[in-house]
């Protein structure tokens, strides 16, 4: 382990004993051996009288340790049912309440990255931050056409803050996955890269705002979400401005109800936002706690999200996405047989596995979910349960689930923070059960054959110099002998290979057709699928006539 690595670790252990956070240290093996150094420390037993409460210890202390505590503290602090309320209460302050960074070191970062005076940009710029996070904060600005905008900037040395940290989280990886077992299974060093990734991409300002304007996008028209508008000509890496929202906090629920706000409906709108951009766009903002959304309440009784800081997105793999859709309905309707098959068939289980054994395990920890009220089923632990029977099975984590898992606790959070009675289950059910007949309708065959058709006319276009190819290989072989050449057998040879070849160039013809008809979306659809029939059709007749 490399010097500087061993020096954080102390670092982190000297900033929990300084908080009186003795029982984080007692709990952590790793510093077992070096414990007793610090506890002799005079500044230790000083700083242990401290008065403050605990979650404001702690909280304090993920502050200080750098932007990738302060982000565990923010995703920790969205699962309230989890967490005692006054250590919720103080993590909730990270989500936005970080402190800033002077705004005369921001106009300076602001005037470097573009090369001139912020007065030649902006008509004003306030120095006062509006929020600060832990790796950028934003300030309220205005353009020259009067437009109110505000500008993200990160914060000063905040890359090579990051970088050092995730070498310590790649050091106790390596250790993990080196000596234990468990570690293995778990893949510790693939999460870490994956986590790697995703930090540093929210350090790329143009990054977010190609994010945002992804999202933005897929929204347009939409009554659910709202997504500020990108200035890109006012983007650089370490610089953002994008368009102001004027919006409730979505924490402040004492005036979204003091508006008369339909509480509900928002956090329902909540949980469909969340399942439309996982199955449909496959596109999702996977930073989701309350510091980064907001209730547009223009009319109260159809209230509007709007989001911001797009950092984090995530995407799965079309596979993925089918494994988690049919895991959820199975469960739903408990057929355990379903998920084990889903198991075995998607990889995550090692072949071989009996499916009875796994479809045991998967009704012992899910059954027990179904003792409750249907409102109080979070998807959220479902998936955290599939993930239960790993241990016994061997079965590996997928590191690119993490994202999405950790998302969708935070959102089904949110919602019932929001409203305690939520369903998330019958409002989610409908997204799924749509986007799994979409995915198996014809018209979803259609639009991916159209994206096909250059293929599909390349492909085409090959068919002939085969079927040349065939032929030709097919009369070599029938030849005889040239002393012993019988004409009358390679006259039937020949008309064998003609009618072949072409009963193969009408039904590729046909095919071809066919696959168009379908692509384009003409009508009558049923068209399309007779030329694919006669296509099929002329091929198997002219192999049999040819036999």
């Amino acid at each position: 382990m490399k010097p500087r690595v061993l020096v954080r670790l102390l670092e982190i252990q000297r900033v929990l004993l300084r908080h009186g956070l003795d029982d984080y240290v007692r709990a952590t093996h790793l510093y077992r051996p070096l414990r007793f150094l610090f506890s002799l420390s005079p500044l230790v037993w000083f700083e242990r009288r401290r008065t403050l409460s605990r979650g404001m210890r702690l909280r304090l202390a993920l502050e200080e340790l750098g932007p990738i505590f302060v982000k565990f503290g923010q995703a920790v602090s969205t699962r309230r049912d989890l967490l005692p309320p006054d250590i919720a209460d103080e993590l909730a302050m990270l989500q936005d309440r970080v402190p800033p960074f002077p705004g005369s070191t921001a106009r300076a970062q602001i005037e470097e990255a573009y090369g001139r005076p912020l007065a030649g940009m902006f008509e004003s710029f306030d120095e006062t931050p509006l929020a600060a996070a832990s790796s950028a904060q934003v300030h309220a600005a205005r353009l020259p056409g009067g437009q109110e905008v505000v500008v993200k900037v990160l914060r000063p040395g905040m890359r090579a803050m990051i970088e050092r940290d995730l070498e310590v989280l790649h050091a106790l990886a390596d250790l993990a996955q080196r000596y234990s077992r468990e570690g293995r299974r778990l893949r510790p060093r693939e999460i870490v890269a994956e986590y790697q990734k995703t930090v540093l991409d929210e350090l790329d300002l143009m990054r977010e705002a190609a994010n945002a304007t992804q999202l933005k996008r897929n929204f347009a028209g939409s009554d659910l979400l709202y997504v500020p508008e990108v200035y890109w000509d006012y983007c650089r890496n370490d610089v953002m401005v994008m368009e102001r929202i004027h919006g409730v906090p979505i924490s402040d629920l004492n005036r979204l109800k003091a508006a008369g706000t339909d509480i509900r409906q928002l956090a329902e709108n909540g949980v469909r936002i969340f399942f439309t951009q996982v199955f449909r766009h496959n596109f999702f903002h996977a930073d989701m706690h309350p510091g980064n959304i907001f209730v547009l309440i223009d009319d109260p009784r159809r209230p509007r999200y709007a989001a911001v800081d797009f950092g984090i997105v995530g995407t799965l793999d079309p596979r993925d996405q089918h494994y988690l859709a049919e895991n959820f309905m199975a469960v739903f309707e408990r057929d355990y047989h379903r998920v084990a098959l889903l198991h075995l068939e998607s990889g995550w289980v090692p072949p071989g596995t009996r499916i009875a054994e796994v479809e045991s395990a998967v009704r012992t920890v899910c059954e027990p979910i179904f003792d409750r009220p249907l409102k109080d089923i979070s998807f959220g632990r479902i998936l955290l349960r599939l993930f239960e029977i790993s241990r016994r099975f061997n079965m590996q984590i997928q590191p690119q689930l993490i994202l999405l898992q950790k998302t969708l606790l935070n959102v089904e959070g949110l919602g019932r923070d929001l409203y305690p009675d939520l369903d998330v289950w019958s409002t989610a059910t409908p997204i799924l059960r749509e986007w799994m007949r979409e995915r198996t309708s014809v018209r979803a065959l259609a639009r991916g054959l159209r994206a096909h058709i250059p293929e599909l006319i390349e492909a085409a276009r090959g068919v002939p110099a085969l079927l040349t190819a065939l032929i030709e290989r097919e009369y070599t072989r029938l030849q005889p002998p040239p002393a012993a050449a019988d004409t009358s057998e390679l006259r039937a040879a020949l008309e064998r290979g003609a009618r072949r070849r072409d009963a193969a160039t009408v039904g590729a013809a046909l095919l071809l057709g066919g696959l168009v008809w379908l692509a384009v979306g003409r009508d009558p659809a049923g068209l399309g699928w007779a030329l694919l029939g006669a296509g099929a059709a002329a091929i198997i007749y002219g192999t049999w006539r040819s036999s």
